[in-house]
């Protein structure tokens, strides 16, 4: 059997040392016959790179990580390929800059992705299983924002399916393999909810422009997750309109649901009561969605783990957004604001997915929006919002 024993010295390594050593050989690239040359030579130039991983990567970790790969055959330089393709701005967010190839990434590479997460949703990866409320009942006040500034939400979630490698990663045989596993288990979510599954390369560009199905970017197609696109790339729609599924488009499954009266807890509720429908059918189809112990649910991103879950908000706001206090709230309050296609609609969500349950995310990016709307309410009557600032968290 091959055997690799992490060095002690890396406490992430040691959680996982068991599966560890009986998934790497002492030099798995050696199989592959790669013209390769030393780790040193190899290291990836991170100047001027502002991703997460730029940060964290350092020659000792690259080192580690060098000689491994998964027995899919995802190596180190397939997950930070992302962040080499897209550097980041020194002014803008900082994004994770890696993906994860199948789910044996986040265990093989640990002593990285665990430090990627933690980065990232500045929260602690123990031991400790992360915990899940997904009960609507539990959730505050998601439906009484003012519609004179809330003008549209928008909840999804992602979700991974066991035994198949992730978009990056995956051979054509595995996408059309889960294109129809999703087929049969919308089929029979068909029968509460009914609905009708349309297949990219069967619509045409007007079709695929109303239902928002935008054309890859070059950074999927430069990354690997648009490959053969739109070969096995589907959206389930529901009759009704209010929820849509994609397929196999940045990751295996993500649930959307939208509404223009700004209700997220309606939202929260569609998403979450069918993807324990779904959760169910792929379950008995022999497929589960990928729970890991220490991170709960895993999708392709670092920056999804956890719950999947993200929560939008659109609101229409004047002065706020000129304000020079914005950036330090928003970063109190855990969450961005974007600008929108349309004028003086800006977008808000929550950041992070990982260390807080599904409703207290979601009551987050809530109460948030509750509060810029009663800022943006001081301004337009001329007085100051210093009494409304929030503390930190």
């Amino acid at each position: 059997m091959w055997k690799v024993k992490p060095p002690v010295v890396f406490p992430m390594e040691t959680r996982y040392r068991c599966i560890l050593e009986n998934l790497v050989p002492p030099d798995p690239m050696s199989q592959f016959h790669l013209r390769r040359g030393s780790p040193e030579e190899e290291f990836p130039d991170l100047c001027r790179n502002f991703t997460w991983m730029g940060r964290i990567l350092t020659p000792a970790m690259y080192r580690r990580q060098f000689d491994r790969c998964t027995p899919s055959g995802v190596m180190f330089d397939d997950v930070i390929r992302l962040g080499i393709e897209e550097p980041g701005e020194w002014c803008g967010p900082v994004t994770v800059g890696c993906l994860a190839g199948d789910a044996q990434s986040y265990i093989l590479f640990c002593d990285f992705f665990d430090r990627i997460i933690e980065a990232y949703h500045e929260h602690k990866v123990t031991s400790k299983t992360p915990e899940s409320d997904s009960n609507y009942d539990n959730l505050k006040g998601g439906d009484d924002l003012d519609r004179s500034f809330a003008v549209y939400c928008e909840v999804s979630v992602t979700r991974a399916v066991e035994d198949f490698c992730f978009p990056s990663h995956c051979s054509r045989g595995e996408r059309r393999h889960l294109l129809s596993l999703a087929r049969r288990a919308l089929q029979k979510l068909e029968a509460e909810l009914p609905g009708q599954l349309f297949l990219l390369e069967e619509l045409s560009r007007q079709q695929q422009a109303e239902m928002k199905a935008a054309s890859p970017t070059s950074l999927q197609l430069r990354c690997g997750v648009a490959r053969d696109w739109p070969d096995a790339r589907a959206v389930w729609l529901s009759q009704d309109g209010r929820l849509v599924i994609w397929v196999n488009i940045d990751d295996h499954l993500r649930l959307v649901s939208h509404r223009d009266d700004a209700n997220v807890a309606e939202a929260f509720k569609r998403v979450f009561i069918n993807l324990q429908k779904l959760e169910d059918h792929y379950r008995a189809l022999k497929h589960p969605f990928i729970w890991k112990q220490q991170l709960g649910w895993v999708t392709s991103s670092p920056a999804d783990v956890g719950t999947g879950l993200k929560v939008s908000i659109h609101l229409k706001l004047q002065l706020l957004p000129q304000h020079k206090r914005l950036p330090d709230v928003l970063t109190r309050l855990k969450i961005c604001m974007e600008k929108t296609e349309s004028p003086e609609v800006y977008s808000v969500r929550n950041i992070a997915t990982f260390g807080q349950t599904e409703v207290e995310l979601t009551q987050l990016v809530v109460d948030g929006v509750k509060l810029l709307i009663a800022m943006e309410k001081r301004l337009q009557a001329s007085a100051d919002i210093h009494e409304l600032l929030p503390s930190h968290k």
